[in-house]
């Protein structure tokens, strides 16, 4: 374990950190909860790095702007931060904590402590609930929820140590970081901006958005005006009339849903059947071939579908990349696809989807699908 205190310089590298967020003593007099909270990360066998906002020479303080920098940094650093609030009104009140829990309470990296009689803690304990942050009553009880958070480290050095493990394990920033490094970039620093969670406790990570600085090898120069909006990577299918005469009269099966950013006459997205699993070691194909019966209502074999590709879908904006395959049907099924007015997905997450069958002419001179969704058509379709 290796304790960083105030003002210190940050580990080059590091497996996992842990911030140490709370209520500081501002007189000798008044104890500080911290030291028993390193004693009992030590009992617990914790190997990683433990920030401290307090100096490691006792109270005295620099200046209150350069102690708000550090603070920044360490928190954007470390992967969980452990809030253990000893709240006492008259010399430890904790305003200051108050709002660095507002501002970290749906990051998912955060867990909430309290002693049961510490006064004024219903509102942060609720938020916490809502967030499914994971809520305990002893120091000890406390960290060992931030150790379980964080789970197995993950070596990081430089500006890797500004992406939290449960990004960085992410199989989109992997991709991401590869090509990056496989191009001869390096990335500087990093921090994460916003993370969006659903799922059982909200554990699973949907969507995040990663602020970057990236040096370019090529142009020997910084980027850091951009973020990176990861989700996970998805599997989309194109079922196409294989007897059409050619490929403008091929007759293409989509799924009408609506999606809040749609901006299409109807208000609703016209997509290929496709999605991402909670599991992100199911093969793409699989995935491809259960999203086609749960959307459309259309069993398939997976074994059936031709992989036709991948690659990003939107590459100014977000990493993550579409596998696309596609399968020929005759036209009878096509017509029973045309003909099937059901609706379809997972009710339980609010997916409601209906066929939608199209002739390629049509989709290019309409407005009814993406470019995204109209260059896998024309890449899967047989010209």
């Amino acid at each position: 374990m290796r304790v960083i205190y105030a003002h210190q310089p940050f580990p080059a590298a590091f497996e996992r950190a842990v911030f140490l967020a709370g209520p500081s003593p501002r007189r000798p007099e008044h104890p500080d909860w911290r030291p028993a909270a390193i004693a009992e990360l030590a009992s617990l066998g914790y190997d990683g790095v433990v920030f401290i906002p307090m100096p490691e020479s006792g109270h005295a303080m620099p200046s209150y702007d350069a102690q708000i920098g550090w603070e920044e940094d360490a928190i954007r650093l470390s992967d969980v931060v452990a809030f253990w609030v000893p709240r006492d009104l008259e010399v430890m009140p904790a305003f200051t904590t108050n709002v660095e829990w507002g501002r970290l309470e749906n990051s998912g990296r955060v867990v909430l402590g309290y002693p049961t009689d510490a006064p004024k803690m219903r509102y942060l304990a609720s938020w916490a609930e809502h967030w499914s942050a994971p809520i305990r009553h002893s120091l000890r009880e406390t960290l060992e929820a931030a150790i379980e958070r964080m789970g197995p480290g993950a070596l990081r050095s430089g500006g890797e140590c500004g992406v939290p493990l449960d990004v960085w394990r992410s199989d989109v920033f992997q991709g991401w970081y590869a090509a990056q490094v496989g191009a001869g970039n390096r990335l500087d620093s990093a921090e994460v901006r916003w993370v969006h969670r659903v799922g059982p406790d909200k554990r699973w990570l949907i969507f995040w958005a990663l602020a970057v600085d990236v040096y370019v090898a090529a142009e020997d120069r910084n980027k850091s005006n951009e973020l990176l909006i990861g989700r996970p990577d998805v599997a989309a299918v194109v079922i196409y009339d294989a007897d059409a005469p050619s490929q403008g009269e091929t007759r293409v099966a989509l799924v009408r849903e609506f999606r809040s950013p749609a901006r299409t006459p109807d208000g609703f997205v016209y997509e290929l059947p496709g999605g991402s699993s909670f599991n992100p070691d199911e093969p793409m194909r699989g995935v491809a071939a259960e999203e086609v019966d749960e959307e459309m209502g259309f069993h398939i074999d997976a074994n059936a579908l031709r992989r036709v590709a991948q690659r990003q879908l939107g590459a100014t904006l977000s990493p993550h990349t579409a596998t696309v395959f596609a399968l020929g049907v005759s036209a009878a099924q096509m017509d029973a696809l045309a003909a099937d007015d059901a609706v379809h997905g997972q009710a339980e997450s609010s997916e409601r989807t209906v066929n939608a069958v199209r002739r390629i002419d049509d989709l290019l001179s309409g407005g009814e699908v993406d470019w995204s969704t109209l260059g896998m058509v024309l890449q899967a379709v047989p010209r």
